[in-house]
């Protein structure tokens, strides 16, 4: 499958090599060094489940993430101040387009993917960040343990 991603609005397809920038929760991982996957579903009631994940630092981790709502949400890895500050921005600009290795957009009843190395230690969260979403609650955990 690889890494899928879809911007607000439209589907975005093609073979892209990923960016891979560090960032203060992680860099972009590969699937051949895929640990284990972790399935979270994403819903109307502006939940995910499961809303707190462990993670072991160095673990690359394969993140299938179902919408089982019918409207579109999106799976945001990072910091909580991060997260607030780009759910601010799609407030203001909520056409935005968005498309960054730790991110999957997932319309109704699809699924997306991430594969994520997490190669620092901390307290992090994964956020739907579409305007109304995470001022809704919309936000998990995922504490990422020092080996």
């Amino acid at each position: 499958m690889g890494n899928v991603a879809f911007a607000h609005g439209e589907k975005k397809s093609g073979s892209a090599a990923v960016v891979k920038e560090q960032t203060d929760w992680g860099i972009a991982g590969d699937a051949v060094n895929v640990v284990r996957t972790i399935d979270v579903s994403m819903g109307d009631d502006m939940r995910f489940k499961p809303g707190k994940l462990e993670v072991k630092e160095g673990e690359t981790i394969r993140f299938r993430v179902k919408n089982t709502g019918k409207l579109l949400h999106e799976f945001v890895i990072g910091t909580k101040a991060e997260n607030a500050k780009h759910a601010e921005l799609m407030l203001k600009f909520p056409g935005m387009e968005h498309d960054e290795p730790y991110m999957a957009h997932v319309n109704a009843g699809e699924a997306g993917e991430i594969i994520w190395t997490f190669n620092r230690a901390g307290n992090f969260e994964f956020a739907c960040l579409i305007a109304g979403h995470f001022q809704a609650g919309m936000v998990g955990t995922i504490t990422v343990v020092a080996q």
